[in-house]
């Protein structure tokens, strides 16, 4: 039986929510878990409520990062090679936000005539609602089957595939933001939504370079990625009750060269107990004590194609633009 529908829009739209209230505790989990490790860490999923995500879209715009704008190019310069090559006749999306870069595939598999339904899946209902009008008006047809949820839970209830070819694509070099065992873990259960020899698996990877390009990204000169950590701070007052100073916790962002991966950290200026009143926790920060919040692998080509084979998964092209900053590759099930 499915849930009930989130919201009621007209066909062909069909948007469907698998958040329930249990899923609000995945927050105090998380800072009960984080908070109390020696090395003190929080998911970078919660650096995106509203503020957080207004603050990203910012950062995506200023000179610095060059990740969104290069993976827009890359797919203006090779979206219709991609139709060609997958002949898909639905996209499944994980994470699209407004789904801005993918409009330009959509709109090559729809030239290419064979764009039958577009599949996303995103945590916030307003933004998948939004993206579904949006894309039936732009693409005369095509169904968009929503799907309101958390792409690390909630995978399951990603529709069957039609009768053609399907795109599962994982954009923006967020898969950077899982540890490597993790990583490998969630490229399995991308390639279960896919049928060998068929189905394509379209990942957008950021690339290893001069580490003065990779942490002048994430330390923009307008501090606009400074405000963005600290947001994650803002979270824990509101939504837990804390007592954080947020103006006493620095941004501080690296590039590790052991593990190739940016860290992006919030170093606390003095000695300081934070007090968690939801969870009736108390956290004790030493003078430029560090909480991570965000990793960003980087990756070679070696690197990708062994995390694609741990998965299962067979790597057929990679796409990158002339200055070798950012990846798209298309990737398919081994045989079984």
């Amino acid at each position: 039986m499915n849930p009930p529908e989130a919201a009621a829009p007209p066909a062909p739209i069909t948007i469907h929510s698998y958040l329930t209230p249990g899923d609000e505790r995945t927050l105090a989990d998380d800072v009960l878990d984080g908070l109390t490790r020696p090395f003190k860490e929080l998911p970078p999923k919660h650096l995106y409520d509203t503020v957080g995500a207004e603050l990203f879209d910012r950062i995506c715009e200023l000179p610095e990062y060059y990740p969104t704008r290069t993976e827009r190019a890359i797919l203006v310069a090779e979206s219709a090679r991609i139709a060609q090559a997958t002949r898909a006749s639905e996209v499944v999306e994980l994470g699209p936000g407004t789904a801005e870069k993918t409009r330009v595939l959509l709109g090559a598999l729809a030239a290419a005539g064979t764009l039958e339904r577009y599949i996303p899946v995103d945590v916030t209902e307003a933004m998948v609602v939004r993206v579904a009008d949006e894309l039936t008006t732009t693409f005369d047809g095509v169904e968009v089957h929503g799907i309101v949820g958390d792409f690390e839970r909630h995978l399951q209830h990603v529709p069957p595939p039609g009768d053609g070819p399907r795109i599962v694509a994982f954009l923006g070099g967020t898969i950077g933001n899982f540890t490597p065992g993790a990583r490998r873990r969630f490229l399995r259960s991308l390639a279960r939504l896919l049928r060998p020899g068929v189905d394509h698996l379209l990942l957008g990877t950021d690339l290893v370079k001069d580490p003065a390009i990779l942490e002048a990204a994430y330390n923009d000169a307008a501090g606009v990625t400074a405000q963005f950590n600290r947001n994650a701070l803002h979270v824990l007052n509101r939504e837990l009750g804390g007592d954080f100073d947020v103006d006493a916790f620095e941004h501080h962002a690296f590039f590790d060269r052991e593990h190739e991966w940016i860290e992006m950290r919030l170093r606390a200026t003095r000695r300081m107990t934070v007090t968690l009143a939801a969870l009736d926790l108390r956290v004790e920060f030493a003078p430029r004590e560090e909480l991570r919040t965000e990793i960003s692998a980087k990756f070679t080509p070696e690197r990708l194609a062994g995390d694609l084979a741990a998965a299962g998964l067979e790597l057929e092209q990679v796409l990158t633009d002339d200055d070798g900053l950012f990846a798209l590759s298309l990737s398919t099930p081994a045989a079984r």
